[in-house]
Formats: C-alpha cells, sequence, structure tokens
C-alpha cells in the first residue's frame, strides 16, 4: 500500500496551460485576478465586479485564442 507521500510525490501540482493564459490575459488587459475553474467541457472564469465580468464576456472570443481552447466558457460574478 502506498504511502500519501508515495501518491503526493508523483501528482502534477501544475497549473494547466489554459488556466495560465487566461489569468495572463486577464491581467494584462484588465489588471485584475479572476479565479479560473477547469471541467470536462467548460472553463468557469470568476471576477469580483460585474463590470470585469461583463468586459469578459464581451471577449470571449480573444480569451478562447489566448487559452488555445475550444471550451465553453462561463462567466460568474463574486470569488
Amino acid at each position: 500500500m502506498d504511502g500519501l507521500a508515495d501518491i503526493l510525490r508523483d501528482k502534477d501540482f501544475d497549473m494547466p496551460p489554459e488556466i495560465q493564459a487566461i489569468k495572463a490575459y486577464v491581467k494584462r488587459h484588465y489588471d485584475a485576478d479572476v479565479s479560473v475553474t477547469l471541467a470536462e467541457r467548460t472553463i468557469t472564469i470568476s471576477g469580483r465586479s460585474a463590470s470585469l465580468v461583463s468586459n469578459l464576456r464581451l471577449s470571449g472570443r480573444e480569451l478562447q485564442k489566448a487559452a488555445g481552447t475550444d471550451r465553453k466558457l462561463v462567466f460568474r460574478i463574486g470569488k
């Protein structure tokens, strides 16, 4: 039986490239932080303000290009 240290040693804790790209895009264009959750077919982007999330919705295609993905983007207000 593997111990907890053995299991965690083999786990990859790096952030997926889609998440890195989306966070970098938002930081570069809006100087804001967002939380990004990756699911099988969707990427959920949560921001603190309604104005930020509304602007992100309008630039959804650019976000998909920056992330290099065709997953559906879901936008949420609140962290």
